[in-house]
């Protein structure tokens, strides 16, 4: 009888130490959170970035609108499965991209004409206090493999470890696609540098 008690009471403290492990890197808040607020908290927190984000890669205020919508809506349904292994805002970071990398796939959106709407992104935050939008423009012309670390870099500010996960590429990748662009905006802006 005593030797069924210490088994149980050592099969419980195992229960407690894989339970305390699993919630190791878990906010203590999320715990306390119902689903529902979790997700009002993202939204209140990241959204705007998100917006800016998605508006800059797709150029269309009602397109970048429809990204970030089916953004937290993917969120919500996979929350639950939500491993923490990252923070939340390089999850969501990534779930938007994956929702712009769609939304550009779409017949329509190749066909369209899509000359960025540099005024829009005035409105959005930060870039107002640009004298000009030349560098803007440089970014929003490069190729999508360069742009996209470049405003996840500069105008996102994540690091690049972050920025790896976020696009699932290597460090590396990330270091060297930085590189590269940084060296075509050099060229392009040369002389727009040496002007200002």
């Amino acid at each position: 009888m005593q030797d069924q008690e210490h088994i149980r009471t050592h099969q419980e403290e195992a229960d407690l130490e894989t339970l305390a492990e699993a919630f190791r890197d878990t906010p203590v808040a999320c715990l306390a959170e119902t689903l529902e607020e979790t997700m009002e908290r993202l939204m209140a927190r990241h959204g705007d970035g998100l917006m800016r984000l998605c508006y800059m890669m797709l150029s269309d205020r009602a397109l970048a609108e429809d990204a970030v919508s089916e953004t937290f809506f993917k969120a919500y349904r996979a929350y639950p499965r939500f491993r923490h292994d990252s923070n939340e805002y390089t999850w969501l970071t990534r779930i938007a991209i994956n929702c712009c990398h769609s939304i550009r796939a779409r017949a329509w959106f190749r066909f369209e004409s899509k000359r960025e709407n540099l005024e829009g992104l005035r409105g959005m935050g930060e870039e107002a206090d640009l004298p000009d939008d030349t560098v803007l423009a440089a970014v929003m012309a490069l190729k999508p493999r360069y742009k996209e670390p470049v405003l996840l870099f500069y105008y996102q500010g994540l690091p690049v470890k972050e920025i790896a996960e976020v696009l699932g590429i290597a460090v590396s990748t990330v270091s060297v696609r930085l590189k590269r662009a940084r060296d075509i905006l050099k060229d392009q802006l040369k002389e727009w540098y040496f002007e200002n």
